[in-house]
């Protein structure tokens, strides 16, 4: 269904508005998954469904066995990112609907609140300006409501992927990757000449260079045509909608492109600035004058080697006297930082007008850059947008910014461990990282939205997440943490994997998840032992969305 939308022009709200609150959802209680290891025993899971309640339609899924009816305690909720292919990119169909409805019933019966659903720019608005497709994810929705499942919906103004031949790739909608091939410097630029279009420059922000309209009118015109399509369920269904502000959806420049960051090499990268496209440039060149000193507009650091070298062997990034350091450093970096702290201002502001009344959070992510933590200079942040340094506390003016709008704070990185990233790179820290982004949010009172680097179903992983959440809660009158699991796919429904991922959803909780009958009989019977294990292998296996 496509919905052709009326011109808009930018919208802009008042600078304040009271914090809005997040009140953590309620819990019925999980069963724990026996801990011995008896040979020859039955597991018998007993799980019934709901009919169709007259009064709201909903189904929902019950897991039964004497304990209270009503959802209560208070915890960490666990939400489950949905599949990157969910929805067919061309004609915005749901795709594999039954399995996703098994797959739905299997994550209600976890004690899981609810999924994280990716909208994704160049599906919605894939072949027109303003002409909107919602349908696929409009039926999402609906089939969420009816399990029991809330959503968190994740608009994404990004490119899905490292681009063809990535199987999983969603481009920039065709329109405006058009718009890029007339006019390249939409797209960010290094020093090299290299153009990456995961996500638009925002150094032409406000300027009409997409058919008339400016980047900011047309992310606004897609939030507004969001949020008049999808009006019956937001605040009641979809809790939670964050917004996307740069490549993978996070506030941040595309330092290293997306295929460098899934390797494992990854961790020694310090990253390229991205400040050579023309909109950028001319930015640069227009501060610089502001202070007298106009030859430092003329590009980015010198001596801000890239590649897998060593930052002390860089003019830039040494520790001693590295030039990040001086004034030009400070010249430069102000800029670019405040550049990127400006752009998620703005959509900010724009998210806040848009759905002011609407009782759902909002929401921004931040990058987890934590390859060269314990240097002087961070430069793998640097290059990111993130003016941290071990002088200089990067995190706490977007903490900041996203308080004064009623922003959640979403970051990843909370199941590494310092240990073993250090066996590679011995100048990383995640632990640190995230301890540092932690404070500031804090410090700011955000609600914090926790999630993985990678899809880890270990208990190691999973204790990690435990730990790292208990640090931001610690002490907290009303802490409001809850945790996104990156992702639903068929490796999560195998049985020892979901044995774990259910253990570890009612650890974050401690409370009553569900109300559940486990039989558990040891049975001399070989026979019987392959019955049942057979049925509980059903029961997840079944749903595994692949």
């Amino acid at each position: 269904m496509a919905i052709a939308a009326p011109p808009s022009t930018p919208t802009f709200s008042a600078s304040f508005r009271p914090t809005r609150t997040y009140s953590p959802p309620s819990f019925t209680r999980l069963f724990s998954p026996p801990t011995t290891t008896k040979p020859l025993r039955r597991l018998t899971l007993s799980a019934r469904l709901n009919s169709v309640s007259p009064d709201n339609g909903d189904l929902q899924g019950e897991l039964f066995h004497g304990f209270s009816p009503q959802r209560r305690g208070r915890g960490s909720p666990v939400f489950v990112t949905m599949p990157v292919d969910s929805v067919d990119p061309i004609g915005c169909q749901v795709r594999r609907r039954k399995t996703m409805n098994q797959s739905f019933k299997a994550l209600v019966a976890a004690g899981v609140e609810g999924v994280v659903m990716e909208i994704w720019w160049g599906i919605v608005e894939r072949d027109q300006p303003r002409l909107y497709n919602w349908q696929g994810y409009l039926a999402i929705v609906e089939l969420a409501k009816r399990c029991g499942l809330k959503v968190r919906a994740v608009l994404a103004f990004h490119q899905c992927g490292s681009g063809p031949p990535d199987p999983n790739c969603i481009p920039l909608p065709l329109w405006v990757l058009d718009e890029i091939d007339k006019d390249p410097d939409l797209a960010y630029c290094d020093r090299f000449g290299r153009r990456n279009t995961e996500y638009i420059s925002l150094g032409c922000d406000s300027l009409p260079v997409l058919r008339g309209r400016s980047p900011l009118q047309v992310y606004a015109d897609f939030m507004r045509n969001f949020r008049d399509t999808f009006k019956h369920f937001i605040g009641v269904i979809i809790i939670g909608i964050q917004i996307g502000m740069g490549p993978a959806g996070e506030l941040r420049y595309p330092s290293c492109p997306t295929q460098k960051l899934t390797s494992a090499w990854r961790t020694r990268e310090l990253g390229e600035f991205q400040c050579y496209d023309k909109y950028m440039l001319a930015s640069l060149n227009a501060h610089a004058r502001e202070i007298g000193m106009p030859e430092w507009g003329n590009g980015g650091p010198i001596g801000a080697s890239n590649l897998m070298q060593n930052p002390e062997e860089t003019n830039f990034f040494r520790s001693d006297d590295g030039s990040w350091n001086t004034s030009y450093g400070t010249f430069f970096l102000e800029w670019y930082s405040g550049m990127l702290l400006l752009h998620g201002e703005r959509l900010c502001r724009e998210a806040e007008a848009i759905f002011w009344g609407t009782k759902a959070n909002t929401s921004a992510k931040v990058a987890g850059f934590h390859w060269h933590y314990l240097t002087q200079s961070h430069p793998s942040e640097l290059t990111a947008g993130y003016y941290n340094t071990s002088t200089r506390d990067g995190y706490l003016p977007i903490a900041r910014m996203f308080a004064r709008y009623g922003f959640s704070l979403c970051c990843p990185c909370f199941d590494l461990q310092d240990l073993d990233e250090k066996q590679m790179n011995p100048v990383s820290s995640p632990e640190g990282f995230l301890r540092q982004l932690l404070s500031a949010a804090r410090v700011c009172d955000i609600p914090v939205e926790g999630e993985p680097s990678a899809s880890s179903l270990d208990d190691k992983s999973f204790q990690q997440v435990v730990k790292m959440s208990k640090y931001y809660s610690y002490g907290l009158e009303k802490p409001s943490f809850s945790f996104n699991f990156v992702r639903m796919d068929k490796n999560m429904f195998e049985l020892h994997n979901w044995v774990r991922f259910t253990r570890f959803v009612r650890q974050m909780s401690d409370v009553n998840i569900f109300r559940a009958k486990l039989d558990v009989d040891a049975m001399a019977d070989s026979r019987r032992f392959s019955t049942s294990v057979s049925d509980v292998a059903k029961f997840g296996m079944a749903s595994a969305y692949c």
